[in-house]
């Protein structure tokens, strides 16, 4: 048997840039050890959830890692918090937050108040309250993120977002999608304009608008959801299991489940991620466990903005992180996929399939040299993310026998 490292390059998939020639940001990057494992393994294609479905990173992640989310996806929220070691209990209402820019006609203008470098702990601790007998607490992620806990009773997830997911419009009054929803969105809508009031007149964003970056005054809601019961990783593949993540959502998926959560300082969640630390961590985490996710939210990051050649240099970044696993291959094996795609072009997730290559020493190869979304698609290789794990337990000489 073999251990199992998986790298999902979030967000990898592309469209054809017109900046580079046509080329997706994959295609464009110089990707020489991407290239030595396509080139030593089997390629394909993998559509996220199924084929033309736009995932979120928490759904695709969830069916990657075997769990069918439409049986236990309730919403992002309860894995963000959870990823930033907030206590989500039965009852409590968990989003995902944004801190944005919004203009004085009350637009807004940025989702990501300039993607803020600063970290933004006084902020949530000044809109952390309770209200109507309901607590709200708030914690920061990774630069204009952050999570959102409500907790009280009779509350309820099925409620809209505030998120208008774009620029150029207001923020959304929040809506109950079932009528035992209207007191949670009554109470919400009451917390909201509340924290505009201290975020408008908070030093620190006074200081920001003095020194020119853009205030962050409002607080963008989206993806409340309860938290849900998952069967621990262990148990559904007689594994031990750890991942090494910058992003709060994946790491709470990922400890909903059983796995180890293993820290590095420089897995940032960013573009300026710790790129090579990252794998060497998620190698040295591998000695005493048998399967490592490993998640780079870089490519993602690059898409949203849609920067082609972010896209293309954050991929070349990785590339020479994944130097360190060729002469591991003895030893393990590797998978490096996308878990959605975020064309450029769309600033947003797409239904595009992703590349796929699993390489290990001594398997059978199917002739494919190069890495990317074309080449693969020339490979042997056409699944949904819900088979990766069973095609991964195969080719690591870990499935259990079908039949006599």
């Amino acid at each position: 048997m073999k251990k199992i490292l998986l790298i999902i390059m979030d967000g990898l998939g592309d469209r054809p840039n017109e900046s580079l020639n046509g080329n997706t940001g994959l295609q464009a990057a110089y990707r020489p050890n991407l290239n030595y494992l396509a080139s030593h393994g089997v390629n394909g294609l993998m559509f996220p959830i199924r084929e033309g479905v736009r995932p979120g990173s928490d759904t695709s992640h969830l069916s990657i890692l075997g769990y069918n989310p439409e049986e236990v996806y309730t919403g992002r929220g309860p894995f963000e918090a959870m990823g930033l070691g907030m206590k989500v209990k039965a009852g409590d209402i968990a989003f995902r937050a944004n801190f944005a820019y919004r203009d004085k006609n009350g637009i807004i203008q940025d989702r990501r108040a300039g993607r803020i470098s600063e970290p933004t702990n006084e902020l949530c601790d000044a809109i952390s309250m309770e209200l109507d007998g309901v607590k709200f607490s708030v914690k920061p992620g990774v630069e204009h993120r952050a999570a959102l806990v409500m907790s009280g009773d009779n509350l309820s997830d099925r409620i809209s977002d505030s998120d208008p997911h774009e620029t150029g419009k207001p923020s959304h009054e929040i809506s109950p999608l079932d009528p035992e929803a209207s007191h949670t969105a009554e109470v919400l809508n009451h917390y909201l304009s509340e924290a505009r009031k201290i975020l408008d007149s908070h030093p620190f964003n006074l200081k920001r608008s003095e020194r020119g970056d853009l205030p962050a005054n409002e607080l963008l809601l989206r993806g409340a959801g309860k938290a849900p019961s998952l069967k621990k990783f262990g148990e559904k593949y007689s594994m031990k299991a750890g991942c090494v993540v910058g992003i709060p959502m994946i790491a709470g998926i990922c400890d909903l489940a059983g796995m180890d959560v293993v820290k590095y300082a420089g897995a940032t969640g960013t573009v300026n991620t710790d790129y090579v630390g990252k794998i060497r961590t998620a190698l040295e985490a591998l000695e005493t466990r048998d399967f490592v996710l490993v998640n780079i939210k870089a490519p993602d990051v690059a898409g949203h903005d849609g920067n082609p050649d972010l896209k293309r240099r954050v991929i070349e970044w990785s590339d020479r992180a994944f130097a360190q696993i060729i002469p591991k291959l003895g030893d393990i094996l590797v998978a490096v996929t996308g878990d959605h795609s975020t064309p450029c072009v769309l600033k947003e997730h797409s239904g595009d399939p992703v590349p796929l290559v699993i390489t290990t020493n001594g398997m059978r190869m199917d002739g494919v040299i190069r890495f990317d979304e074309v080449t693969a698609s020339h490979g042997s290789l056409k699944i949904r993310s819900s088979d990766l794990m069973t095609l991964l337990m195969g080719l690591s000489d870990r499935a259990e026998k079908y039949g006599a």
